[in-house]
């Protein structure tokens, strides 16, 4: 048989004595966090100072500490870290390969103190090196063969210049002369040319010196005549140019040679003249027939050369 008994609600301060709500409020059952910090304010506060583990954050300048100790670190990724050691390895090598660099362009170790020669047949060893004497102390890698060829610019038959170190102090320098082609006479002297007409010596006999003399008449041979005449003798070989005793031009296509013996070699211009050459070394080659004796050789036309 059911009950008749009724529950007792507990008295509180939302309540009546008999248990029911108070006039103006509402029977709602609610419920909340306690907040630590502020506590219940109907309970008596704790006197002296709160603990430390009621305040988690600390209190003053300690919060600020153990908040950021709370603050979590990541590690650095792989990537990155790869790539700030590559950066850093490739920094150190520069500054190391800069200093070696340095150092060998400054190191007195490297400096010049002997100086070789080759190449040279109208110089001597000695004309060159007397020339490369500011070289000496010098280190070898601020060394350019444009500085040596300014040295050598004085002397006028040296074309070109090339050098190689050696180290640790030798400078080793190769010579490209010119090659002179003809003689031409100035008076009681005979000036030696090569085929850009620059003067690279004098002899007052010209038998000595088994190169053609360049006849301009009764007087000097206009530059273009003379320098067709010197494009041609440039272009033979030394044997044949050996076989010459002067050459002229009357025009610029009516260049002419004559050989020791008196032959004639009617050249025309200056045209062809490696072909002319190859065919005139191979006509003065060919054996003489002494009944048909040969006083000219035109190669005017050297595809069409014709002997008489």
């Amino acid at each position: 048989m059911p009950s008749t008994r009724r529950p007792a609600y507990p008295s509180g301060p939302r309540g009546s004595a008999s248990g029911r709500p108070a006039a103006g409020q509402e029977d709602v059952i609610s419920a909340s966090k306690a907040d630590p910090a502020a506590g219940d304010p109907l309970a008596p506060k704790p006197s002296g100072p709160a603990p430390s583990a009621v305040n988690p954050a600390g209190a003053g300048a300690g919060g600020t500490e153990t908040q950021r100790g709370n603050v979590l670190a990541f590690p650095e990724p792989k990537a990155k870290r790869r790539r700030r050691i590559i950066l850093s390895t490739v920094a150190a090598i520069a500054v190391l390969a800069a200093a070696i660099v340095a150092a060998a362009i400054y190191s007195p170790w490297l400096a010049v103190q002997t100086v070789t020669v080759q190449g040279t047949r109208m110089l001597t060893a000695d004309q060159v090196k007397a020339a490369l004497a500011p070289l000496q102390g010098k280190p070898l890698p601020q060394i350019s063969d444009d500085e040596v060829g300014r040295l050598l610019r004085p002397l006028v038959q040296v074309k070109a210049v090339t050098t190689q170190a050696r180290p640790p102090s030798t400078l080793q320098v190769r010579i490209t002369e010119r090659v002179p082609v003809a003689l031409v006479k100035q008076g009681a002297l005979y000036q030696l040319v090569d085929v850009d007409g620059v003067q690279l010596g004098t002899t007052k006999d010209p038998a000595s010196i088994k190169l053609p003399v360049i006849d301009g008449g009764r007087g000097a041979l206009p530059k273009d005549l003379f320098h067709a005449v010197t494009a041609v003798l440039g272009a033979l070989p030394p044997d044949v140019l050996a076989r010459l005793s002067d050459a002229s031009a009357k025009s610029a296509d009516a260049v002419e040679l004559k050989l020791v013996d008196g032959r004639t070699i009617i050249w025309g211009n200056a045209g062809d003249k490696e072909l002319k050459a190859r065919v005139l070394s191979a006509l003065l080659k060919a054996p003489a027939d002494p009944k048909n004796p040969v006083a000219v050789y035109d190669v005017s036309v050297p595809r069409h050369p014709v002997t008489r």
